[in-house]
């Protein structure tokens, strides 16, 4: 289990929340890469501790990086930052700056192969053998077993039957149409809002 804490960062807990329930559970790796292309502003610092936490895992305790994930990431409050913003008449009204403090804990899972070891290639490729007259043979009836297939018929779909229009189809019925229901253009005249 490796620990990374980051004390007094200059974000609001509540927004850096946001950042850290979406890493919450995920390998090292998956994480970096959603935290690389988030836009959140508290992004970035998480990342850093991401990257902090993962070093020690290395070097202090020789984990491979591959086989990490997190375990649990809190986010706590910090100390508030009180100021004061001058408002009308004299008066003042508070500020508060928030900080965080953030821990995360790695942990390794046991017997867990990276994704991409799993799909990784074979060592030895085998040639190809060429092919004798007896396996160009059975290809051959493979293939047109093959080619032999029951023809599916086209199925005509019903057209939906559509409501009849209130214009015929040509632009200059359309704008009669359109005209009439406008009241004849009085929106031109009479506005509520001016524009």
């Amino acid at each position: 289990m490796i620990t990374a804490k980051l004390r007094h960062l200059r974000i609001s807990p509540r927004k850096v929340r946001l950042v850290t329930d979406l890493i919450r559970g995920l390998p090292v790796e998956e994480a970096e890469r959603q935290l690389k292309f988030l836009t959140k502003r508290a992004a970035r610092p998480v990342l850093k501790l991401l990257n902090s936490a993962r070093a020690n895992a290395q070097s202090n305790n020789k984990l491979v990086k591959e086989n990490l994930y997190i375990e649990k990431i809190v986010v706590e409050e910090g100390p508030i930052l009180k100021r004061w913003r001058p408002r009308a008449m004299g008066r003042s009204a508070p500020i508060k700056k928030r900080t965080s403090h953030i821990v995360l804990i790695l942990n390794t899972k046991e017997g867990l192969v990276s994704e991409e070891k799993k799909e990784s290639k074979p060592d030895k490729i085998k040639e190809a053998e060429p092919l004798t007259e007896e396996k160009k043979g059975e290809k051959g009836l493979l293939e047109e077993l093959g080619r032999v297939k029951e023809e599916k018929k086209p199925v005509a779909k019903p057209r939906p039957v559509s409501a009849p229009r209130p214009y015929p189809t040509t632009s200059q019925a359309k704008k009669r149409a359109f005209s009439r229901q406008t009241f004849g253009n009085i929106k031109k005249y009479f506005r509520r809002k001016s524009i």
